[in-house]
């Protein structure tokens, strides 16, 4: 497919890490539910976007197995791909704006609707997990490396049957959930050394690339 593009999102500042993206600029290349469905899945990547109005920012978002109605990296990334302001998911609208380094994104953490958070004593206990942890729904483990500077240890488990892998490498609408939870900007550390920052706002939570 010639108009594939795939990105990593939330690269540490050296470049490294980093989740991929999947994204499809001209949606109408697969016009409907089952061919969107089976390329998300073909591409296995947590999530797949297919632009259907790159200028209103009309976006579709997919798993391997399922639509979503909101997703923190793959918007981030087609907001620094298609260099827009508005971006326009299921869930409602997501402003955006770049500052020369980092893209950033505003959304609502009631958006975030099927992922726990679940706090742990260490990093080195966050990082001693197996993957994915027993239990059952998507969880997003994490502990404070530096509750004073904000700096987070994370790693998320999908948990789901989909074909998507068994851990997350960066999980925006997860960040968000635990930036409203805390209440306070967050550098968060998640995966091999994927990095999210985040900032609470009067209305919104923003995340960047």
């Amino acid at each position: 497919m010639n108009d594939l593009d795939v990105l990593k999102v939330f690269c540490a500042g050296d470049g490294r890490f980093g989740n991929p993206l999947g994204v499809v600029r001209d949606g109408r290349t697969c016009p409907d539910d089952a061919s969107r469905q089976a390329l998300a899945a073909e591409l296995g990547y947590s999530e797949t976007v297919f632009v259907d109005d790159p200028e209103r920012g009309v976006v579709d978002i997919r798993t391997p197995g399922t639509r979503m109605a909101f997703a923190g990296h793959p918007l981030v990334g087609v907001a620094w791909l298609l260099d827009i302001e508005e971006l326009n998911p299921p869930a409602g609208s997501v402003w955006a704006r770049g500052d020369g380094e980092f893209t950033w994104i505003t959304a609502r953490p009631e958006w975030v609707t099927d992922k726990r958070t679940e706090r742990y004593a260490s990093a080195a206990e966050v990082d001693a997990l197996p993957a994915p942890p027993p239990g059952e729904g998507w969880l997003y483990a994490w502990a404070w490396e530096d509750e004073a500077a904000g700096r987070i240890r994370a790693r998320g488990f999908p948990r789901r049957p989909d074909g998507a892998a068994t851990e997350d490498e960066a999980t925006g609408s997860a960040a968000i959930l635990l930036t409203a939870q805390l209440g306070r900007a967050l550098n968060i550390t998640q995966g091999e050394g994927s990095q999210i920052l985040t900032a609470p706002a009067p209305v919104a939570y923003g995340i960047r690339r």
